[in-house]
């Protein structure tokens, strides 16, 4: 990855750890000026510490690296706004943001709380918006940028995370309409839903995923920061191991159609023209649940 980004400065949120710090490390050793930016909080976001960042800085330090520490709650404007305004304070310009920052709080969607909800909403999208928010207005003058959000497979549907399954398909949609809005400035907007062994994928059973290492994934986000991706936006890529993979773009597959407004008694009538499509998730804990009753193990 020698080269890749030489030039470029990149601020990456979530950087004291796990998917973040790899990337970090990886944007560094591809010649970018990197801008570690984690607030050093807890799996549930409890006791900042500054502590993390800075073991980063002087991991890419050690390797020759430019960088600096910004310990900053992603969750709030002022946060964002000093995160991408260390990087043009420092180094004049932005062109790159990698948002991976992110919490837990699980629980089924009958129990969850006010402040489950809204903790992670937080952290996760608006996490999202206010790095993208200030970046996006200096890559505008710029002409050039690119804005990378952090999603899950989790997103199309999670038993115990509403809140994380709808931050992160927040983000989806946040990143499809960044890329289409700024599109005419140079500035592209992609996702990465990655699957890696981190504080926050410990409670998944390995064989029930493909599961990889933050490492694995790094590589793809120094790709879609560099020159050679600009032509790549409004994409969502899985990344585990040594597979990555492109989702689909949402659209229409089937309709019906009447004369004048429907009633309810023609739509059940005609319901199977449009029908509709099975959820991958629901069959799979059908499946995981038949295999639990007969005292087997799924299938990966």
């Amino acid at each position: 990855m020698a080269g890749f980004l030489e030039g470029k400065v990149v601020a990456i949120t979530g950087a004291g750890g796990g998917i973040g710090r790899a990337c970090a490390l990886a944007c560094a050793a591809a010649g970018a000026k990197v801008v570690v930016a984690d607030l050093g909080v807890g799996l549930a976001g409890e006791d900042p510490s500054s502590a993390v960042a800075d073991a980063v800085l002087e991991e890419i330090v050690a390797a020759g690296g430019e960088a600096l520490a910004v310990a900053d709650d992603v969750s709030t404007m002022a946060g964002g706004e000093r995160i991408v305004g260390r990087a043009v304070q420092r180094w004049g310009r932005i062109d790159g943001v990698v948002a991976v920052a992110g919490i837990l709080r699980e629980r089924m969607l009958f129990n969850m709380s006010e402040d489950e909800w809204d903790a992670v909403i937080a952290t996760h999208l608006k996490g999202h918006f206010t790095v993208f928010r200030h970046a996006a207005a200096v890559m505008r003058k710029q002409e050039t940028g690119s804005l990378i959000g952090f999603t899950s497979g989790a997103y199309v549907g999670s038993v115990a995370q509403a809140n994380y399954s709808a931050a992160k398909g927040g983000i989806v949609s946040l990143v499809r309409s960044a890329a289409v809005g700024l599109h005419r400035y140079g500035v592209r907007a992609n996702a990465i839903a990655p699957v890696a062994r981190t504080r926050m994928s410990a409670n998944v059973p390995s064989e029930l995923a493909e599961i990889g290492d933050p490492e694995d994934i790094a590589p793809l986000v120094v790709f879609l920061l560099s020159d050679q991706a600009r032509e790549v936006t409004g994409q969502v890529y899985t990344a585990v191991g040594s597979r990555i993979a492109v989702w689909n773009q949402p659209v229409e597959v089937r309709e019906m159609r009447t004369e004048g407004r429907w009633t309810p008694a023609e739509i059940a009538r005609r319901f199977d023209e449009v029908g509709m499509e099975r959820m991958p998730m629901i069959d799979r804990l059908e499946e995981i649940r038949k295999a639990a009753a007969s005292g087997q193990k799924p299938n990966a």
